[in-house]
């Protein structure tokens, strides 16, 4: 009989007990991209007239992509912008390794 009236309240209070003890862990697939050096300069940019984004939209310049034996050519395109948020081109850094891409991004 005390079994029966006291079972209910063990239950409730390991469950409470076990609700405290959790931790919330987000897992990320990122991985960080390798940096790759280039010794060949990069052309110079293609001049190419700029497509009109919409009003929610912003243009992300086209740029030269190194894909391991030379240099080719990605278009530019439109994206959602960002609210808050400004986009900063990517660009070709000259450093004492090499030429090294550095990816646009919001900021």
């Amino acid at each position: 009989m005390i079994l029966k009236r006291i079972f209910p309240l063990v239950i409730v209070f390991l469950f409470t007990l076990s609700s405290c003890a959790t931790k919330t862990v987000v897992a990320q697939n990122r991985k960080p991209k390798a940096v790759v050096y280039v010794k060949t300069t990069p052309p110079k940019p293609k001049v190419i007239v700029i497509k009109k984004c919409g009003p929610n939209s912003t243009w992300i310049k086209g740029h030269w992509k190194w894909n391991g034996r030379k240099y080719i050519w990605i278009n530019g395109h439109c994206v959602k912008k960002r609210r808050g948020y400004i986009w900063i081109d990517g660009h070709w850094k000259n450093t004492p390794r090499g030429w090294k891409w550095i990816p646009g991004h919001w900021k």
